[in-house]
């Protein structure tokens, strides 16, 4: 029962994300030009903002989605015996009244292009955050390493890399065309530049990420890590494929749209690459004098 909570938080805030950028993509940032309110003297949109306003208002309506779950999550996880997830499942919760808010200076700044990237960074640490602690609620406990360190640090490097194609990828959105509204600024950097420069933190993350798929199979490391790093390369090479279509067909909504879907696919299969490097409570260490238990291979 608590997993399916903990996976409901997973899915809520991916999907608010893929929702928010519906609502830039349509134009309808603004739609909603004030807040808390929609508009100065009324919660719901009126009949003038037409169709953005119900579309900003809709995603506005989903954090309550995201904040039932995230209240769920911390009723269930501090109704179990498992100690070890409240801090996880408290910081989940904690993230969505600071997104909210966070949101609302976003709306009063006229959509400035970096409160809008800090918008969308804040979502991916919360997903990351729901992913593991859904992850750990599977398992008894957190355990040992299970691979050698240095597979470890090359999982931390990957997860850094991850964090630096979100941010670049953010200043990307913020420099291109779908500004949200038409009145919306942009960074007022070179599009091309940038974009480059995200292509290039693509191609190392690409890198890293085979390099550990080739080392883990080359030492018969555990095969949840394997089939962690496995999955996270496909979905880079998906998400690489979407990211070009963008780019070279001038930036169509749904492909955009995809690519935003994928990111969140990236951060959660990342969050469970990271998670992977450590098995349950009841696993040796991976320098034990016995072998791994075969529960993780």
């Amino acid at each position: 029962m608590v997993s399916r909570v903990l996976l409901a938080n997973v899915i809520a805030n991916g999907v608010i994300v893929v929702t928010g950028g519906a609502v830039r993509l349509t134009g309808s940032g603004l739609g909603c030009p004030t807040w808390p309110e929609c508009t100065d003297g009324s919660i719901r949109p009126t009949p003038e903002l037409a169709g953005h306003g119900l579309i900003e208002f809709g995603n506005r309506l989903l954090t309550f989605v995201v904040l039932l779950t995230a209240v769920a999550t911390v009723v269930a996880v501090f109704a179990s015996v498992r100690r070890d997830l409240r801090k996880l499942a408290v910081l989940s919760f904690l993230g969505i009244p600071a997104q909210a808010a966070l949101g609302g200076v976003t709306v009063l700044t006229g959509l400035n292009p970096w409160t809008v990237a800090a918008h969308f960074l804040v979502s991916t640490v919360l997903i990351a955050i729901a992913t593991v602690l859904w992850l750990r609620s599977r398992e008894p406990g957190v355990g040992q390493l299970v691979v050698r360190r240095p597979f470890a640090l090359l999982v931390t490097g990957i997860a850094a890399t991850v964090a630096a194609v979100q941010v670049v990828g953010t200043v990307v959105t913020g420099s291109g065309p779908h500004s949200g509204d038409p009145e919306a600024g942009r960074t007022g950097l070179d599009p091309e530049l940038v974009s480059q420069l995200h292509a290039d933190f693509v191609f190392l993350l690409i890198g890293l990420t085979i390099a550990l798929l080739v080392a883990l199979s080359a030492t018969d490391s555990p095969g949840r890590v394997r089939r962690a790093t496995r999955d996270l390369l496909v979905v880079e090479l998906l998400q690489g494929v979407i990211g070009y279509v963008q780019y070279f067909t001038g930036l169509p909504v749904v492909a955009v749209l995809l690519h935003m879907a994928g990111a969140v696919l990236i951060t959660v299969y990342t969050a469970r690459l990271v998670w992977s490097v450590r098995g349950p409570a009841s696993e040796l260490p991976v320098d034990a004098a016995h072998p791994v238990s075969a529960a993780v291979r």
